[in-house]
């Protein structure tokens, strides 16, 4: 019989936390490193046994941490609030205990789209609910790399990835309201800040956003479309043509965890679509979006959707 030579997966031996990783861009970028080897330790509030204030017991923590196994590699669900420092720091204990090492850290914890009033003035919009999008979408990143960080640096060639919607150029537009643009620049700033701590530890720091993303509620709840089906969504939106499924960013994060140069990126604002050039892989259907790019020199400038090189 002829001998077939096998190719260890690329993150095989690695130690990977998504923080917030029931669903959409964190369920994604937590399968696409377990595809790539990785032990993946994931985290949200969602369990089969309680729901969290997003209000979806469609998607559970459980659940992703089997699809990280079926994928490869091996799911390890921890449910997590991470706005609570003692159960922070009692999951990277356990981490530290169970592998003596972490190599990836995701801050992907969000879950405020259903406090955000969206067309609202800063003084007109409820402050409880203000702060509330505020904590979930920053202290929670603060809390975990405060936690999680200790453990990272004891090995070189640790990664931190910020999770945030839109890059850097873009989102020096105003993110309206007023409390959703300060959650969505916050992570830009927090990996510029840990780029500069992380550098004498051999370590990267980089925030990733995704671009229009084909997520479980974008489908089932503001489009109303299924993903096989998810053209449909564009005769309410044309630009939709543009979006993209969670596994292009999934995709994205494993090729930079992968990537044995990337402190090149350390600091740096990236996108799905900007590594997929980079790094050459495509979206689920064999495409490129390229959807920031796009969203400033389309969608901003005309109301006719043509996404003709931008995917």
């Amino acid at each position: 019989m002829e001998n077939v030579r096998t190719t260890p997966a690329p993150l095989s031996g690695k130690i990977a936390l998504v923080a917030g990783a029931t669903r959409g861009a964190g369920r994604a970028m937590a399968v696409e490193l377990g595809r790539a080897g990785a032990t993946v330790y994931v985290t949200g509030r969602t369990t089969r046994e309680h729901v969290s204030e997003v209000g979806r017991s469609s998607e559970t923590i459980e659940e992703t941490a089997e699809l990280v196994t079926r994928a490869g590699g091996r799911g390890i669900a921890v449910p997590t609030d991470h706005l609570d420092p003692e159960q922070v720091r009692a999951l990277v204990d356990r981490i530290d205990a169970e592998q003596h090492r972490l190599d990836i850290l995701v801050n992907d914890i969000w879950g405020g789209d259903v406090h955000v009033e969206w067309d609202k003035k800063m003084w007109e919009h409820d402050l409880d609910k203000g702060l509330r999008i505020l904590r979930l979408g920053v202290e929670t990143h603060i809390v975990t790399s405060r936690f999680a960080l200790p453990l990272l640096i004891r090995n070189e060639g640790g990664l931190v990835v910020e999770v945030t919607d839109g890059t850097e150029e873009y989102n020096k537009r105003y993110r309206k309201p007023y409390y959703y643009d300060l959650a969505k620049a916050a992570p830009l700033r927090m990996a510029r800040a840990l780029a500069e701590e992380l550098k004498e530890y051999g370590c990267t720091a980089v925030c990733l956003s995704p671009g229009w993303l084909r997520s479980e509620a974008m489908l089932d709840t503001y489009f109303k479309v299924s993903e096989e089906h998810w053209l449909d969504g564009t005769e309410q939106n044309p630009h939709f043509a543009i979006s993209e499924t969670p596994t292009y960013v999934g995709r994205a994060l494993a090729a930079l965890a992968a990537d044995p140069d990337v402190a090149r990126w350390n600091g740096a604002s990236l996108s799905s679509g900007g590594l997929a050039k980079e790094y050459g892989f495509t979206d689920v259907d064999g495409s490129a979006p390229d959807a920031w790019r796009y969203i400033t020199e389309v969608d901003q400038e005309s109301p006719t959707a043509d996404v003709t090189g931008y995917r």
